[in-house]
């Protein structure tokens, strides 16, 4: 294929996902509303009152960039693990691959997908967390790198999840039982400094946590985690996603009957 005419299977793959959110935008973008909404009004204002301050800052100002964050990995990851089994389960996404589209050209378009989704949940859910606390963004170039990065991760992980799942119910177990688990435990509702040394070691296992931190960082200016190194393992961390993604799309293995 040349250049152009992979630009509009890109575009095309593209396109198609993004329809596909819009079309049911009730169960794709009105829940991330609705469900941040809540957090910011039990954990920012009725908690956050009590506890006052965290990391140097109001508890409120301290959540929203965490709920930010935990809203965009879960549409991305979401976005692409779905559209992508159901492909996988009707038997379409063979056409696809037997076509002259690159595997790459796949990759991107769904993942393109899933990044549009999450940027468009992050402005849906930072409109909403404009009603509780004002933002004074620290960084605008950490902010938008942070936001694309965990966009294009977590939605090659949900292509990821999806090669390998057999059942829907497969499709939402690692969405329940790791990345939940993980997004709490990444410093979303609190501050690496309160935890004893030990555990403060063992969630810097947590990827989340440089996730997280990176994106507080860009919004606040404080984190618990150095700037440099939360970017070196969220760049790491979509490279090795791509790669790995790359070679299930390659092999083919659970892909073709």
């Amino acid at each position: 294929m040349s250049a152009y005419e992979q630009w509009i299977a890109f575009l095309t793959i593209m396109r198609k996902e993004v329809r596909r959110y819009l079309r049911i935008w009730t169960q794709t973008l009105l829940p991330s509303a609705i469900t941040m909404s809540l957090y910011f009004l039990i954990f920012g204002t009725l908690i956050g009152k009590r506890i006052g301050t965290m990391g140097g800052v109001s508890y409120m100002e301290f959540v929203v960039p965490g709920l930010i964050m935990m809203a965009i990995i879960t549409n991305s990851y979401a976005n692409v693990v779905g559209s992508f089994f159901g492909a996988k389960f009707n038997n379409s996404i063979e056409e696809l691959l037997v076509s002259p589209t690159p595997n790459y050209v796949i990759v991107l378009g769904y993942a393109a997908g899933g990044v549009s989704r999450g940027i468009l949940v992050s402005i849906i859910v930072t409109s909403v967390a404009l009603f509780f606390t004002k933002l004074d963004i620290h960084s605008w170039f950490v902010v938008v790198s942070v936001v694309g990065l965990t966009s294009i991760a977590f939605s090659l992980c949900g292509l990821i999840n999806a090669v390998f799942a057999n059942t829907f119910d497969d499709v939402n177990i690692v969405p329940t039982f790791v990345l939940t688990p993980l997004t709490y435990l990444g410093g979303v509702f609190y501050s690496l400094d309160l935890l004893p040394d030990f555990w403060a070691g063992i969630s810097q296992i947590n990827p989340l946590v440089y996730v997280v931190n990176a994106f507080r960082f860009g919004v606040l200016g404080v984190s618990d985690v150095d700037i440099t190194v939360s970017f070196t393992m969220l760049i790491g961390l979509t490279l090795i996603s791509f790669a790995y993604a790359m070679h299930l799309l390659r092999a083919g293995s659970r892909l073709r009957t």
